[in-house]
């Protein structure tokens, strides 16, 4: 058998693919440089999550990127034409949002709140407006 970066030929023609993921590698952290996803490690959880809402103008805190609401919360947001950050969080960082259930929505640092505020506020006619002021969304 002929192995190659990870692909093998087998017998039949097929190609089977080794699946094995390698060890992360640690990459240096800077202490000078910041990127809008970045942390400090000795940063609490609370003032992680106060940065996180203050550098982005629409972001979705959830337990699980594939949380049902969280997508549903998206796929609205995106027919308006906003794209927003979502941050998976931990039970002990939900604990820190003034929501205490996720998926939880923040417009402009402003707490909108889970799925049923944002669809109240669609249904409203005050989501665009609101989207426009904190500047995602240009009409």
């Amino acid at each position: 058998m002929k192995t190659m970066r990870g692909l093998r030929n087998c017998s039949n023609d097929a190609v089977a693919l080794d699946l094995m993921v390698p060890p992360p590698v640690a990459a240096p952290v800077s202490t000078t440089a910041s990127t809008s996803l970045s942390f400090d490690v000795e940063e609490t959880s609370e003032s992680k999550i106060g940065r996180l809402i203050s550098e982005h103008p629409v972001i979705i805190f959830t337990r699980s990127s594939s949380c049902c609401m969280c997508h549903v919360m998206k796929k609205l947001l995106s027919t308006v034409g906003v794209h927003p950050t979502v941050i998976e969080i931990d039970d002990g960082e939900v604990a820190c949002l003034p929501v205490q259930a996720a998926p939880v929505l923040f417009i402009g640092s402003a707490c909108v709140g889970g799925f049923e505020s944002l669809v109240a506020l669609h249904l409203s006619g005050n989501l665009v407006p609101r989207l426009v002021e904190v500047g995602a969304l240009c009409v």
